[in-house]
């Protein structure tokens, strides 16, 4: 009986192991005809749950029959199958609404360009808007009247035309100073709201709304007839808003202009610094003029300059080995040599901490050594090109038309033999990001067309430029934080300080008081600096 019920379980193991053999045979099949047939994407992926048990495994009261493999033995059967990734079926398909992280990517960023399109864009709009209103009031003023009562109006005289004149003349002055001040595009996009542009706009609503108000209750309910009187009105009301624009000259562009702090910018990543003097500025507006004087002044962030001192000090690190002094096997009694060999390799480490500062010697003189190498190379070679492309000029005087090249065709002949040695030179500097083939061409046509001598050519590629000098896809930092313990809408104090932050460097900038000067003067009377000279009768020979 052992032996057939023995033999029994082999013999539906066996059929079992069959029938999933050809079910996985046929499920292959059925996806291979199903993935030349469909179209559909491989972002989503459905698989399906495993069969539930057949009737060909009966199950009396959740318990298998006598002979039969246990649950847990058929699962650890299957999970010794080695067929098991041949033998899944699985669907793929794509729902209409389905998407992507790349389009929820693109999604995000259309969203935050759109976003910043507007609030670029929105002071000026606002800026038109109240600029129409102001513009519009006055003429309104005049035509209202005109339209509403013409019957009643009394005849304009000769005061009131010349009135006409006066207006027409302030109404263009106001319109071409409005175009002047509020109407350009925006330099950057604050993150606040200018404080003194908030009070300008609010001043010239309120003051518009009030003379309507005074015209649509004394004016328009009253039917008034005088003319000269209406004209007036609206003379006085383009008075206003001139003395408001005048306002707004001292506030925006004036009251800055005096210096009152001096600041100190420090780039975090070499310790580049420049001073300047500023006015009485906000803190986002002193920010806006401090990134304006760095596109101009400081010269271009070049990380790969920064690679040697990391290399070095990595270099150092190398040599240093951590030990766990309190580990259970390092006592001194059971390893005797490993405290002489620990203190070798501190004495040594030692020793390579004392040479370091010969290593940093040897190593910057030996990278000033091969600049100048370089540099004399590179300078020799663009004197030869220069020097070729004269000749060639003397001799275009002397061809025909046809044979004359022009600036483009003249560049391009000279550049190899100076390219060899330019790319050395600048890999040598590390600035070979910062100039492209195409840009340098550029400039070699640039020299050439204006008669330009090779140390001009050279005067761009031999120090580093303003980060201006560059393109904006040189710059590595199109988008900056201001980040401020007060309030960025409060004005500049004496000893504040703030950081303005880009992806791979920080700017910190610290605010100093210029001090009062104090001056005397001191009165020198001419008649101190005159001088008589006596000369003796008797003199020697």
């Amino acid at each position: 009986m052992d032996t057939e019920s023995t033999h029994s379980g082999y013999s539906y193991h066996s059929s079992r192991s069959g029938r999933s053999n050809r079910h996985g045979d046929r499920s292959r099949e059925r996806h291979k005809a199903s993935s030349k047939d469909s179209v559909r994407s491989e972002r989503s992926v459905v698989i399906n749950p495993p069969d539930t048990p057949s009737q060909e495994s009966p199950v009396t009261n959740g318990e298998p029959l006598p002979g039969e493999p246990t649950p847990a033995e058929d699962q650890g059967d299957d999970a010794q199958d080695d067929n098991w990734g041949e033998t899944t079926t699985a669907v793929t398909g794509t729902s209409e609404l389905s998407i992507s992280q790349e389009e929820v990517v693109g999604l995000g960023k259309g969203l935050h360009d759109r976003t910043e399109d507007f609030r670029r864009y929105l002071p000026l709009a606002v800026g038109s808007l109240v600029g129409l209103l102001v513009l519009a009031t006055p003429l309104a003023f005049l035509l209202l009247p005109v339209f509403m009562w013409p019957d009643r109006l009394q005849a304009c005289g000769t005061a009131c035309e010349g009135l006409f004149l006066s207006l027409a003349f302030k109404l263009l002055i106001l319109l071409m100073a409005m175009w002047a001040l509020f109407l350009k595009p925006g330099r950057a996009s604050l993150p606040r709201v200018c404080v003194y542009r908030a009070f300008l706009t609010t001043l010239t609503l309120l003051l518009t709304m009030s003379y309507w108000l005074f015209f649509g209750v004394r004016i328009l309910e009253a039917q008034d007839e005088d003319y000269h009187g209406i004209v007036q009105f609206a003379v006085s009301l383009v008075d206003s808003q001139l003395f408001v624009h005048y306002l707004a000259v001292v506030l925006l562009e004036l009251r800055h202009l005096q210096p009152c702090y001096s600041v100190c910018v420090i780039r975090s990543t070499d310790g580049e610094t420049r001073h300047y003097n500023i006015g009485q500025l906000s803190v986002q507006k002193a920010a806006l003029t401090i990134l304006e004087y760095y596109y101009r002044d400081f010269p271009l962030h070049n990380p790969a300059l920064l690679s040697a001192s990391k290399h070095r000090a990595a270099k150092h690190l190398a040599g240093l080995k951590v030990y766990n002094v309190d580990a259970p096997g390092n006592t001194a009694g059971a390893q005797p040599g490993n405290g002489n060999q620990s203190r070798a390799m501190v004495t040594a480490a030692a020793k390579r901490k004392d040479s370091a500062h010969n290593e940093l010697y040897y190593e910057e003189a030996d990278y000033e050594r091969r600049v100048r190498k370089r540099r004399a190379r590179l300078v020799v070679a663009v004197e030869e090109a220069f020097t070729h492309i004269r000749r060639m000029k003397k001799e275009d005087e002397q061809a025909t038309p046809s044979d004359i090249m022009d600036v483009r065709e003249a560049a391009l002949a000279i550049f190899p033999s100076m390219a060899r040695a330019l790319q050395k030179y600048l890999r040598t500097t590390r600035r070979q990001h910062c100039h492209s083939m195409e840009s340098i061409q550029k400039h070699l046509a640039f020299c050439l067309v204006n008669n330009m001598s090779p140390k001009a050519f050279l005067e761009g590629y031999l120090a580093p430029g303003p980060t201006l000098q560059y393109g904006p896809e040189r710059w590595m930092a199109d988008q900056w934080t201001l980040v401020s313990e007060a309030s960025v809408t409060s004005g500049l104090k004496e000893g504040s300080d703030f950081l303005l932050r880009c992806l791979d460097f920080n700017l910190a900038v610290t605010v100093k008081g210029i001090p009062y000067i104090r001056l005397t003067e001191e009165f020198i009377d001419p008649k101190s600096h005159k001088f008589i000279l006596l000369l003796q009768s008797e003199t020697s020979v």
